[in-house]
């Protein structure tokens, strides 16, 4: 296989974790009550939980694809972790269209650490494209108002940027570990629900989750914090990072769709308008790939 259609295909493999993300929202606003700490350390338990079945299932080669150096592993479990965390207390400590704007800088950081640091030529129909889905996200979470800052959020916004960063540097950096399987994912899958549990115990009341609610933490865990981050993982070891970071914004937009879908947000005409800008961006960084082959 020629290393072209080898990018091509973990790229295609990133793009499917971008779009199961895109049912993050409407998992999370699925578990009602549950605290967020405790939605994560359930839900990254059985994403770890299955990753081992797979290992046992393969025997010594499934263990043996959980082997990493630490420094891999250090980098992916502390990034999951310090994402979710960043993000829950953004959420927490400031309105949540705001630090949800802050949050979707990632798919930008990626393209720009990409070029800083990754050491990949970023083509300018993928800055322009990028550029387009920022627009198309900040019109989808604030339809088209603007913003006000509260001094009060500023430590709310300061942990959604904190988030933005964290994933955008991971996606990066984890390029450097692309001979470490993505099997290895599970390991740290494992560490955040550690974290995760910790974090629950000492700050918040454990809440007994209702048979939906089960439901709902299983499909997280087998989905968007499950394969997503193995698929993710594929996709920035090997695939065309800086196409990925322009798609990202696929995310929000298909997010916003499913929850106004399932009637947990309210239809607007600036969706439309998003989802046409960000088609565009999608297309033009799509072309400025395919045209540097």
């Amino acid at each position: 296989m020629s290393d072209a259609i080898s990018q091509r295909r973990a790229t295609l493999v990133g793009l499917v974790a971008i779009l199961l993300w895109a049912s993050l929202a409407l998992l999370t606003t699925a578990t009602g009550d549950l605290p967020p700490f405790q939605v994560l350390a359930i839900g990254f338990g059985i994403a770890a939980a299955l990753g081992l079945l797979r290992a046992g299932v393969r025997g010594r080669a499934g263990w043996g694809e959980l082997r990493q150096p630490l420094p891999a592993f250090a980098l992916s479990t502390l990034a999951l972790f310090g994402y979710h965390a960043l993000y829950f207390i953004a959420l927490k400590r400031a309105p949540a269209v705001e630090a949800n704007l802050l949050n979707y800088l990632w798919p930008l950081l990626i393209v720009v650490f990409a070029g800083i640091f990754g050491g990949v030529s970023v083509r300018p129909g993928q800055w322009l494209g990028t550029g387009l889905g920022l627009v198309a996200a900040i019109l989808l979470v604030t339809r088209g108002r603007s913003l006000q800052v509260e001094p009060s959020h500023v430590p709310g916004y300061l942990a959604a940027l904190g988030a933005a960063l964290i994933w955008s540097m991971y996606s990066v950096l984890n390029r450097r570990h692309a001979d470490v399987p993505s099997a290895a994912i599970t390991v740290a899958c494992a560490g955040v629900a550690v974290l995760g549990t910790l974090a629950h115990l000492l700050g918040e009341d454990t809440v007994a989750p209702t048979a939906n609610q089960w439901v709902v933490l299983v499909l997280m865990g087998i989905g968007p914090v499950g394969a997503a981050f193995w698929l993710w993982d594929h996709g920035t070891k090997r695939g065309d990072i800086a196409l990925l970071g322009s798609l990202s914004y696929l995310a929000p937009l298909l997010s916003t769709l499913l929850l106004v879908a399932s009637g947990r947000a309210q239809a607007h005409w600036i969706q439309g308008v998003a989802i046409v800008l960000l088609l565009a961006g999608a297309w033009l960084s799509v072309h400025a790939s395919r045209a540097q082959r």
